[in-house]
């Protein structure tokens, strides 16, 4: 951290007056607030005279106008006031007060506890002396050097230089407020590392290099909410430069029991520049398969006011037992339902998967799942989705559980489902095989592991100080219990290609993770990502939500990520209707969008599998049939007939000596010929540039030729039976890389 105190200056006196026999039994600010990390003068009434450098709604920050010069003590405090105050920023104010330290948090909370805010309360004789007054800002750098923290700036006017990255908007539509870092996003510590000293390291430098940006006032719901861009968003990985204000401390969440942070309340308007784009659906996986896994977060077809989606009322949800609308999540009412659900289906019609793993859904027999499929099948036509049916072995006693649906015309059910039955799962893991149309079978199981969350842990499930947080125990077992799962299940199923998806609620080096991957699984996010993150708290981003394969089945996927349209999105563009325009009339307009963006909390997982059939020719000319599923055809030396069929099928060539094959049905758009090994055997690396400019197709009568440039001179690879040059695009046509 570097930072200049910079001269404070007097700027245009204008009308100050001091008596000095009044400036004499002045207690300068820097006295009042001490050298520690609570004030010396607790308890006692005191006389000072300082600069307002910020009106908020409920008090006002007064500094020194020219400080100690002594870095270990603040030269600014905070003037509670309880209203309105009557001063403008500039005046010079001469007042008397009462010295207190506040906790802004509940008396247990051990974190607000250790950093109450030095105040002046019961405030007498206050006068303004003086106008047109400054101060000069400190400037700092972060982030703050090891073992130290914003304390001996608080209530003292600072800009702290940028570039700044939001790393947190949960609270902007709420509380107004942004968590913002220096040099880029906070990662969640177990995300990066083992739990130890590397994790609790990386915690402690996220901290000083975070802080939040507040909005100078203390009213929930601000109108309007601040830091919104033209397209009503701001999203997490947007940044600003430089900004200025006053540092102050308090809670960064909703909860008096959860943690406090710094706060800069600005003095001068922040303008945030979008480096993080939203987009309209995920990206390209590849493969000829497409999977996802979804926490729709409480998506209940039976609401809180004991109504449902199907016109019933005094209905309830069931927990443990239990039947009570009490035990129901999610919307509050039909109207909210409706939000919810056209933001859902808006996200799972974009990422368009063959099957996909879902998370939270009420658990109600068929009733909530079916809901979802025919919203969907509504939308993308009769019949395009189908639920897998409930397993006999149960879901379990929780209000919510785990679901799966998936296209009957892309995969068939291979057998029936199940579930792991161990007294383990609260929510219990589904499983379900399927069989493509070329015979190719794999296995999809979906979790949801017991949550972090503290309430009624015992023992070793309760938080060890090791950034776990709660039941990490049982999450461990439930790892443990779900190698077992899967081990009948590779028996029964004749198939060891498994992939597991779902919220594990353990980061991405947490131990229940650890527990799989130490036994051969092989997360896929950390494939091919370096920082995946489906989840943001407390102001850090990591991965609760995973896909992890069996080593059979790891080759298989084809590309795996999130699709960031939740975690960076501010929560106030949600379904709910509460603190919204028009039920809260106080409030900012209703943001809300018929959208993906902000559909649930936690992003989706999408990842793309090379199921395809292999069909291999010998070192002669072959005549090779696909089937009527996907099939990859490895023709080998010699003049090949190559006929694929009805599915998306690859012609893969692996050297020049696999040159001179018919492509019989061969179908641009659909279809694609793989050069990949061929490149590699000429000494083309991976990501060569300018791949394109080797391949042409020519015209042969009614067929293309296409053709190679192997050392300057163009030698034809495949001729494409009834297909135009024209319709051949390199680009989509042509694998390279």
């Amino acid at each position: 951290m570097l930072f200049t105190r910079t001269a404070l200056c007097i700027a245009a006196l204008g009308t100050m007056v001091l008596a000095a026999s009044a400036q004499a039994a002045d207690t300068p600010i820097y006295a009042i607030q001490g050298t520690g990390s609570a004030s010396p003068l607790v308890g006692q009434t005191v006389t000072t005279t300082g600069v307002v450098t910020r009106v908020n709604n409920n008090g006002f920050y007064l500094q020194d106008l020219v400080g100690d010069a002594n870095p270990a003590t603040s030269d600014g405090i905070l003037v509670f006031t309880g209203s309105a105050p009557t001063v403008a920023a500039g005046n010079l104010v001469r007042l008397t007060g009462k010295v207190v330290e506040f906790n802004t948090g509940a008396a247990s909370n051990a974190d607000t506890a250790a950093h109450t805010v030095t105040e002046l309360t019961t405030i007498a004789d206050l006068s303004v002396i003086g106008t047109g007054q400054s101060v000069a800002p400190v400037v700092l750098t972060l982030p703050l050097p090891q073992g130290e923290d914003f304390e001996r700036f608080e209530g003292m006017l600072v800009t702290i230089n940028g570039p700044l990255t939001a790393s947190q908007n949960y609270f902007q539509g709420r509380y107004g407020q942004l968590t913002l870092s220096a040099q880029g996003r906070l990662e969640t510590p177990t995300n990066r590392f083992r739990p130890g000293a590397q994790a609790l390291a990386l915690n402690e430098a996220n901290a000083r290099r975070s802080f939040i940006l507040d909005d100078g006032s203390s009213l929930q719901n601000p109108n309007p909410m601040p830091y919104v861009g033209a397209d009503n968003t701001l999203r997490a990985g947007d940044t600003v430069g430089a900004v200025t204000g006053v540092l102050d401390y308090g809670l960064a969440t909703a909860s008096n029991a959860d943690y406090g942070s710094y706060k800069l309340q600005p003095t001068v308007a922040p303008v945030f520049s979008r480096q993080n784009v939203r987009t309209a659906a995920p990206e390209a996986m590849g493969g000829n398969i497409r999977l996802a896994s979804f926490n729709v977060l409480n998506y209940f077809t039976t609401f809180t006011n004991g109504a449902t989606a199907s016109g019933q009322t005094g209905q309830g949800c069931t927990l443990g037992g239990a039947t009570a609308a009490s035990n129901c999540r999610g919307a509050n009412n039909l109207t909210e339902f409706e939000r919810q659900r056209a933001k859902i289906v808006g996200a799972l019609a974009a990422i368009n998967a063959d099957a996909v793993g879902l998370m939270e859904i009420q658990n109600n027999g068929s009733t909530a799942v079916q809901n979802l499929v025919d919203a969907l099948n509504t939308r993308l036509g009769a019949a395009t989705y189908a639920a897998v049916p409930d397993p006999s072995t149960g879901t379990g006693t929780d209000a919510i559980k785990v679901a799966m649906i998936y296209k009957p015309a892309r995969i068939a059910l291979s057998g029936a489902s199940t579930s792991d039955a161990s007294a383990i799962h609260n929510r219990p893991p589904l499983a379900q095989s399927f069989a493509a149309p070329n015979g190719e079978k794999f296995t999809l199981v979906v979790n949801h592991f017991k949550s972090k969350g503290c309430d009624g842990a015992t023992g070793t499930d309760l938080d060890q100080g090791d950034l776990q947080g709660c039941w990490n125990s049982q999450r461990v077992q439930q790892a443990q219990a779900l190698k077992t799962f899967i081990g009948g299940l590779q028996t029964t199923s004749g198939s060891n290609d498994v992939l597991l998806v779902g919220d594990f609620n353990a980061y991405a080096q947490e131990d229940p993770i650890a527990q799989l991957t130490g036994s051969g699984y092989v997360d896929q996010i950390g494939r091919f990502n370096s920082f995946g993150y489906s989840y943001v708290f407390n102001g850090a981003a990591g991965r609760l939500d995973h896909a992890i394969a069996t080593a059979s089945m790891s080759p298989k996927v084809a590309r795996a990520t999130e699709w960031h349209i939740n975690a960076d999105e501010p929560s106030v563009l949600d379904y709910n209707l509460e603190f919204k325009q028009p039920a809260c009339a106080a409030c900012a307009p209703d943001l809300y969008s018929a959208t993906p963006y902000r559909s649930s909390d936690h992003d989706p997982v999408v990842l793309g599998l090379n199921l395809y059939k292999t069909i291999t020719g010998t070192a002669g000319r072959d005549t090779l049939v696909g089937t009527p599923g996907d099939d990859y055809f490895v023709g080998g030396p010699g003049a090949d007939t190559l006929s694929g069929g009805a599915g998306n099928n690859v012609y893969a060539f692996t050297n020049l000596r696999d040159a001179g094959d018919t492509l019989t049905d061969f179908v641009p758009g659909k279809d694609q010929i793989d050069l990949r090994l061929l490149l590699a055997s000429l000494g083309y690396a991976p990501e060569a540039p300018g791949a394109e400019s080797l391949v042409q197709a020519v015209a042969n009568g009614n067929n293309s030729v296409l053709q190679f440039n192997a050392g300057g001179a163009w030698r034809s690879l495949a001729t494409l039976q009834g297909v135009a040059p024209a319709d051949i695009r390199i680009s989509r046509d042509v694998v390279l890389r």
